[in-house]
């Protein structure tokens, strides 16, 4: 199944002379990367956004990946704190920066002759509460993993086979999705959680989050790696409270995508 929906992709992709990529590094722009490549060639455009709502780190493997792929990888600034609606961080955040970075990444392509944006959205991203696709439909931006109905699943099968580094990379998401919709995301808060992540992922944990509640940070672990975090809770405890928390808590539900649409 999965090799039927590559070929599908690859029709996708080769309906178009050239390409420009939201490129994030992550398990399925890397992938959707790699498959333009294959069809196009030279004609594709790696567009990553540098941001605070973004890990540093995940900038750096971007730049290594869109090496790696032989693809030219342009960058750009990213200021979603600035975006009218964003900082509020309304249930429909994700709509306003949508918008405006994908709103730049096709005035690029136009700019360039480019024919088409494409993003990494995949089939399963459809199951969970996604504003940003209202904004992606308005300026014409395709998701060809989605429209093959590639799923997770498929791309990381695809990906082992492919030999891509990223088969087995965690999910990676903004930043801003760590806090309640409704609570004021600044710059300081960003670097806070961001801060306790980085030294989360040192304790040698791979798939977590921390979610910001206030002065509370919750602790969200792969329920494989739950074991291992308990005995972890006294350094999981000191790396939270190093970054700013006063309080620190392992959620005994474990990680979960979209943890903070549950209320909605």
């Amino acid at each position: 199944m999965s090799k039927t929906r590559l070929e599908k992709l690859k029709e996708i992709i080769g309906s178009y002379p050239s390409a420009a990529i939201a490129f994030s590094g992550g398990v399925d722009s890397t992938f959707l990367a790699k498959v333009a490549g294959e069809v196009l060639g030279e004609n594709v455009l790696l567009i990553t956004a540098r941001s605070s709502t973004y890990p540093e780190f995940e900038f750096e493997e971007s730049r290594q990946l869109a090496r790696k792929l032989g693809l030219t990888q342009r960058v750009i600034v990213s200021k979603e704190i600035d975006i009218p609606g964003f900082a509020d961080n309304p249930p429909d955040r994700c709509y306003h920066c949508k918008k405006e970075l994908f709103g730049e990444l096709r005035h690029i392509a136009e700019e360039q002759g480019i024919a088409v944006v494409f993003d990494g959205s995949n089939a399963d991203d459809m199951l969970d509460y996604r504003p940003g696709r209202k904004a992606l439909s308005e300026l014409g931006i395709r998701s060809p993993l989605c429209e093959a109905g590639l799923t997770k699943d498929d791309i990381r099968n695809l990906s082992r086979e492919m030999k891509l580094v990223t088969a087995e990379k965690p999910s990676c998401a903004c930043l801003a999705s760590r806090f309640p919709y409704g609570e004021k995301i600044t710059c300081e808060k960003l670097a806070r959680v961001g801060k306790a992540e980085s030294s989360v992922r040192k304790l040698g944990f791979i798939q977590f989050r921390v979610r910001s509640h206030g002065d509370l940070a919750r602790v969200e672990i792969a329920p494989s790696e739950m074991e291992k975090a308990w005995s972890k809770r006294n350094e999981i405890d000191t790396a939270c409270r190093d970054a700013g928390y006063t309080y620190a808590a392992l959620d005994i539900r474990g990680y979960r995508t979209g943890a903070m649409n549950e209320i909605l």
